[in-house]
């Protein structure tokens, strides 16, 4: 019986269309390789903040993005991605100035305050902030 069930999935699976992934759902090496909102979200923030943005417990405390009021504040959420911080890693190594506006947008599109949603972080603004993390960063170096 189960070879007969094994032997029919095999037949079917030719008919099923193709699953066409606009962006890979893996990266290779020390970056990352999606470039949308939506996929750089999967890739990265799900694991801890959850698909549904409610965050978690168990090994540790992964606070919630959907209903956190400090989103309303463009200048945190940029700080967050780029430098991390508690337990959050800092991901700005990683990501270029695109790819954190995107996941960023993303976060704000799917999880923000009322209206926040049409707020568009443009590259310049993500530019800016990192700017001012390297320079605290280089002021605080011995």
């Amino acid at each position: 019986m189960r070879w007969a069930l094994l032997l029919l999935g095999l037949v079917a699976l030719p008919a099923l269309p193709a699953l066409a992934l606009d962006e890979p759902r893996f990266s290779a090496g020390w970056g990352f390789d999606q470039r949308t909102g939506p996929a750089l979200y999967a890739a990265i923030c799900a694991g801890c903040h959850m698909p549904d943005g409610r965050g978690a417990r168990g090994a540790a405390a992964y606070p919630a993005l959907a209903g956190n009021a400090r989103l309303a504040a463009t200048p945190y959420l940029l700080r967050m991605i780029l430098k991390g911080g508690k337990a959050m890693p800092a991901f700005g190594s990683v990501l270029d100035d695109g790819q954190v506006g995107a996941v960023a947008n993303e976060v704000l599109r799917r999880f923000g305050p009322p209206g926040q949603s049409a707020v568009a972080i443009t590259n310049d603004e993500v530019a800016t902030m990192r700017a001012a993390i390297q320079q605290e960063q280089r002021s605080q170096a011995p």
